[in-house]
């Protein structure tokens, strides 16, 4: 029997919709959905190339334990009755902050996942440790939402569909597709934008693909902060901001201005390698075009300071009146009832735990609850309260994916269990006791809760699972569910969630996320508020009744920044000394003797981040990890193309081939990062590839971990170039 199921891909931020095509219960193919209201018949070959994800011989599809002679597959009794036990050991000995779990990219793509993994950490007491890849990826992001807004979730993002100038800082999303912006056909309506007479503006190191289709912008790595604090100064300066306005919704206007005078376009050029009529036209540019916006991404969020440079775009797009403004900078979410209380309600928890919890390595803030992965592995070594015992990784590869990953590695081996929810053996996996095999997209019922108050088009969509779970596979959930079960005597929370989960079952309930994300969806904006909006939405109904997806509305309200603010003052709060701080250290830093060039990292079309290299679709063509060099310095160092050369940074080293081209700004180095497969894993075509760990280059030493919200420092690193 031959079924076609529409569904929608959880790879990145688009969630483009496909068509599941399943064969007697197998998934054999996945082809665009061409009736999806957004993506329109339009999917990325990773999406398209999912099935041999699914369907791969080097899967794991049942729980793995490992020997003295490799891993062996054992039932799921054997696993978690050991796993348990040993659990309760660590925690008779150490309390929960004798545990820890990280969380990869994929987890955020499904809601189940990550309140698996928050029930569990937070479950097991108040000093268990809890991280993410956002450390790697999004923390500057929420971490300048907080300061801002005094929430983090309150992340503006660019009004796509309307705007007329978008600059683009660090953000390449004809590649990426888009990232804190979920909006399918992205290039598209970046073109959409040109053709009613707009500008699209991309500012980066590199001619990215996305710069190459619009207008670039050459920028020196990590000097973002310099050009936007210039930028603020000519507004300024020139009698460009309408400062009542501004004071109407922001307190510190002026703080901001004194702040930003010294930093003309003349004083920063050296810096940022931008000539100052080039920073002064674009300022004027900001203010004058009605709708216009700055947008910022990973590029923005890994250099040494993120969180500045984050808060720094949305204070360019408030003084340039383009915050919460149609066109500008808007604030999209799922419109719930009662959104501007719980947000208040969030704002204040978020603060109390950022001011009393911090990270006991280096003693960062916590950053919405987790703390940096960059310094996992001296979290699982270093002696004392709260040393880490126990780790549970899901979803995730952080042997390639925070700084120092032999660290990473050599720690594992110290720690007393370790425990992997995944379904490949990969370069942490392999290092883990156990692997517990989990389920992939197509194998779950989801709904991106994640990523609604990212859409450019405010849309809804839900999906069933298209097949069952291959093997012995689980969800996240119901592996914690289960350990949860084990431990429940031990542990009062997971005493309580099995008290909750028997009084829901007396109603023929059974106590999962799903129950949440429903009436979430019933209290959103197009919901049927529990029956008393007849034709709204529930989940059922969008799988039923909208199997596609459905537009809830046109355009991104705007004239909503009372209710995304959190302060209870309801205004933009500018004022804060760390700001100031990060500011005064942009003077202080210095590049090292020895490294003349930077590196930067870069996103390629069929890579997600480590974990897709074992697809022969996407690697066909005998694809190989390779660098790229300005051809000025690869002339200097008699540098051709495909030699191997050695990239040296004060903290290590890698070889590398490397390609020369004049798509960069003089002076970087930019190189893919997931790569660096070793063959200790079980994924076969990965381990051919190889590949160079590039974060072997960058630092996990706390005084190199960005201070106000726990980011890797993973752009702008100081390197140089030795030909092998």
């Amino acid at each position: 029997m031959i079924e076609h199921k529409p569904t929608f891909c959880r790879i990145c931020e688009p969630l483009c919709g496909m068509v599941a095509t399943v064969e007697d219960g197998r998934l054999v193919a996945l082809r665009p959905d061409k009736e999806h209201p957004l993506s329109a018949g339009f999917a990325c070959q990773k999406g398209i190339a999912f099935t041999e994800v699914q369907n791969d011989p080097d899967r794991v599809t049942t729980p793995l334990r490992r020997g003295p002679n490799g891993f062996e597959a054992v039932t799921w009794d054997e696993a978690m009755t050991d796993i348990a036990a040993r659990l309760s050991a660590v925690l008779q000995r150490h309390g929960s902050g004798g545990v820890g779990w990280y969380m990869g990219n994929p987890g955020a793509f499904s809601y189940a996942h990550t309140f698996a993994a928050l029930l569990f950490i937070k479950g097991l007491g108040r000093h268990g440790h809890y991280f993410t890849a956002s450390s790697q990826d999004t923390n500057s992001r929420l971490i300048a939402s907080q300061l801002l807004y005094g929430v983090p979730t309150s992340v503006p993002i660019p009004d796509l569909t309307r705007t007329d100038l978008l600059v683009m800082m660090g953000a390449n999303p004809v590649v990426s597709h888009g990232s804190f912006l979920t909006a399918p056909r992205i290039k598209d309506r970046m073109h959409d934008i040109v053709k009613r007479g707009g500008r699209v503006v991309v500012v980066d190191p590199r001619r990215t693909e996305t710069a190459v289709a619009f207008e670039w912008l050459g920028i020196v790595p990590d000097s973002d902060s310099y050009l936007l604090l210039s930028l603020l100064q000519v507004m300024f300066s020139e009698g460009l901001v309408d400062v009542a306005r501004v004071s109407d919704v922001a307190d510190g206007v002026q703080w901001l201005r004194s702040l930003s005078e010294p930093f003309t376009p003349e004083a920063t050029t050296t810096h940022t390698g931008i000539d100052p009529a080039s920073v002064r036209t674009l300022a004027r540019d900001l203010v004058h075009t009605e709708r216009a916006a700055i947008y910022g991404r990973l590029g923005t969020c890994v250099g040494r300071y993120g969180t500045l440079t984050t808060y720094l775009i949305d204070a360019v797009n408030l003084i340039a009146g383009n915050l919460d403004a149609p066109g500008g900078s808007v604030f999209s979410s799922m419109q719930t009832v009662g959104q501007k209380w719980q947000n208040t309600m969030m704002g204040v928890v978020m603060r109390r735990s950022r001011s009393r919890k911090r990270s006991r390595i280096g003693g960062i803030p916590s950053a919405i609850g987790s703390e940096p992965a960059a310094l996992m592995a001296k979290e699982i070594t270093t002696p004392g309260d709260r040393q880490i015992k126990a780790m549970f990784v899901s979803a995730g590869n952080p042997v390639l994916s925070v700084p120092n990953g032999d660290e990473l590695e050599a720690a594992f081996g110290t720690l007393d269990l370790s425990v992997a929810l995944d379904f490949y053996v990969t370069e942490t996996t392999s290092r883990c006791d156990y692997i517990l095999p989990v389920t992939t997209m197509y194998e779950r019922d989801d709904f991106p809760y994640t990523f609604q108050a990212f859409q450019a088009t405010p849309f809804r969509q839900a999906t069933e699972a298209v097949v069952a779970p291959a093997g012995e596979s689980r969800s996240e959930w119901d592996i914690v569910d289960d350990l949860a079960r084990r431990l429940g005597r031990q542990v009062p929370a997971f005493a309580a969630f099995g008290a909750a989960r028997k009084a829901l079952s007396a109603f023929g309930k059974t106590l999962s996320p799903r129950l949440m994300i429903d009436a979430l969806v019933r209290m959103s904006e197009g919901g049927d508020r529990f029956g008393l909006r007849r034709g709204g939405l529930s989940l059922r109904g969008l799988t039923e009744r909208h199997p596609h997806g459905v537009v809830v509305s046109p355009h991104i309200r705007t004239g909503v920044l009372r209710t995304a603010v959190a302060y209870l003052s309801r205004r933009v709060q500018l004022v804060h000394s760390d700001i100031a701080d990060e500011v005064a250290k942009l003077s202080q830093s210095a590049h090292p003797e020895g490294f003349p060039l930077r590196m930067i990292g870069m996103r390629e079309p069929r890579s997600e981040n480590s974990w897709m290299h074992n697809s022969p679709m996407l690697m066909r063509g005998d694809r190989r990890h390779h660098a790229l060099i300005h051809v000025d310095d690869a002339a200097e160092l008699a540098i051709t193309d495909g030699d191997v050369v050695q990239i040296s940074s004060p903290y290590g080293q890698i070889t590398v081939p490397v390609t020369a081209t004049k798509d960069l700004v003089a002076g970087v180095v930019a190189i893919p990062h997931g790569w660096g497969h070793k063959g200790t894993g079980g994924w076969q075509l990965a381990n051919r590839a190889g590949g160079a760990n590039v974060n072997r280059l960058t630092s996990s030493e706390p005084n190199d971990v960005e201070s106000m919200s726990g980011m890797a420092w993973l752009t702008g690193v100081p390197v140089r170039i030795d030909k092998v």
